[in-house]
């Protein structure tokens, strides 16, 4: 970096002007820390930047063994990524301590986000719960691709009754940010409420993770 000026050095910049007067690219480039011959941190941190889209959100998705592919990102730097990426992802849900008992559809939101966000693929989760909405425990259902997962209502509620659950929740998320139900989701949600009611465990919600936030079946009156 030796074309740099040194107050114009990514890290210079963060203590002189603080951590807002410095980029995205300036950033990770100080994650990254050195760069390789030839290529400093920066133009590394811009060119990983590039193949995801410049989107922050994609790196999160991005496994170590997935960083390392990347031309220039070694075994050192793909951990000093995820670390730092796991690290915001803790500071994004650290203030926010579970409840004991499902009162909205944020409460679960919050609940399963920590599970289901940055995932680059689909999981599923049901939420045990007893007559008062106390959380009696969370199961992964499964784990699907990037854009389908299978939630069997039959299994659902084995699980359910297995862990003497007098009521349920579930979740899962959409890689792909959009937040829209599929008419897969609205079919399956339907299946779940009737179950439910037949054998008295009523499904309180379903909700959808995404980047962007969530959506509850409760709250847009789909259950």
């Amino acid at each position: 970096m030796s074309e740099w000026h040194e107050d114009d050095l990514p890290g210079n910049k963060l203590l002189l002007n603080g951590r807002s007067y410095v980029t995205d690219v300036e950033l990770l480039s100080i994650i990254i820390g050195t760069g390789t011959k030839g290529e400093n941190a920066v133009s590394l941190a811009n060119r990983v930047m590039m193949l995801c889209n410049r989107n922050l959100a994609d790196i999160g998705k991005l496994s170590v063994s997935e960083l390392m592919g990347i031309k220039g990102i070694g075994k050192a730097k793909a951990l000093a990524i995820a670390a730092a990426v796991e690290l915001g992802r803790r500071k994004h849900y650290g203030d926010y301590t579970p409840k004991e008992e499902v009162r909205s559809s944020r409460d679960l939101y919050m609940l399963l986000a920590p599970k289901l966000d940055d995932l680059p693929h689909e999981e599923s989760y049901v939420v045990f719960m007893n007559r008062k909405n106390k959380v009696l425990g969370i199961k992964r259902l499964s784990v699907g691709g990037s854009d389908a997962t299978i939630m069997d209502a039959n299994v659902v509620y084995r699980c359910a009754i297995e862990g003497k659950a007098k009521a349920i929740a579930v979740g899962h998320n959409h890689p792909s940010g959009s937040l829209r139900p599929s008419q897969a989701d609205i079919d399956l949600t339907k299946r779940l409420k009737a179950y439910g009611e037949t054998i008295g465990i009523p499904l309180i919600d379903h909700v959808i993770v995404a980047d962007s936030g969530y959506y509850s079946f409760l709250d847009e009156g789909l259950i």
